[in-house]
């Protein structure tokens, strides 16, 4: 057996792959974390080699001190983690202080985990925090979301009623709703800490102008919540394409409708974004 035959290994190649698939990852774009369980680190320890040097994250957080990520890498490309895992993603451990990170498996010939991994270790412990059995946290550019950025508010509450409206599920699927981070530069403390504000109260948060950044106890529940949010988002661009470019659509899902929804499927919506 190789580490490529590992269940956790294969689950985050097949999701990679999907969202390339989805044409969420042009180049070198997006990026996926996974936070490895004890049981999956000593699966994995007979294929780590030495450990590499230990790298500062520029963040500092305990949550998750002595845990191991595995990560795609800075520059890599989604398409092609599938036909070369070792060159494209690695397993990385996390000092005792939650501060730096050094490579034990993988990212071959130098390379390097997510120049946004700053931001995933940062909500991994906050998302862990909220929910202990989160695991996963993707970043895609998805083209919907990117999309209303331009033209909506920058405000979650905003941002949360144009997607529970524009399709029925999205509701049950999201009802905390979603945060928005205004734009900010990629890949540094900044941008981590902001969001991780954000998903102290949200498992999804959108990055203006950039794409969508999600959450989940696994690889299946973290991309569906992505492909909801970011279906819904092309369906509210197309309506309203579709309606001129206005707004005031003639048919809504009303506030009392996303209630019932929520209390027939036995889920708590957001109080705060419905009147």
């Amino acid at each position: 057996m190789a580490i490529e035959d590992l269940e956790f290994v294969q689950g985050f190649t097949r999701m990679c792959d999907d969202g390339f698939k989805q044409g969420w990852h042009e180049r070198n774009g997006g990026n996926l974390t996974y936070l490895m369980s004890e049981e999956e680190v000593a699966e994995a320890r007979p294929f780590f080699a030495e450990p590499r040097e230990w790298v500062s994250m520029g963040v500092e957080d305990a949550t998750l001190a002595g845990r191991y990520f595995l990560s795609t890498g800075s520059g890599k490309y989604m398409r092609n983690v599938a036909g070369d895992p070792a060159h494209n993603i690695g397993i990385v451990e996390i000092n005792e202080k939650g501060s730096a990170y050094r490579i034990v498996w993988g990212l071959l010939e130098g390379a390097k985990p997510t120049s946004e991994f700053p931001s995933h270790y940062m909500n991994h412990c906050v998302r862990v925090m909220a929910d202990p059995t989160n695991r996963v946290i993707y970043h895609a550019h998805t083209p919907g979301v990117i999309e209303m950025s331009f033209i909506v508010p920058l405000e979650d509450r905003s941002f949360t009623r144009i997607l529970w409206q524009m399709m029925t599920e999205c509701v049950v699927v999201f009802p905390a709703g979603v945060g928005v981070v205004p734009w900010m530069v990629p890949g540094g403390a900044a941008i981590a800490q902001a969001t991780s504000e954000i998903m102290k109260k949200y498992p999804a948060a959108v990055w203006a102008h950039h794409g969508l950044f999600v959450s989940g106890p696994d690889f299946d529940t973290a991309f569906g919540l992505a492909h909801t949010i970011e279906k819904a988002a092309e369906l509210y661009i197309a309506a309203r394409a579709a309606n001129g470019g206005s707004d005031k659509f003639l048919n809504v899902i009303s506030d009392q409708n996303l209630k019932d929804t929520c209390r027939d499927f036995n889920v708590e919506i957001n109080s705060d974004f419905v009147d």
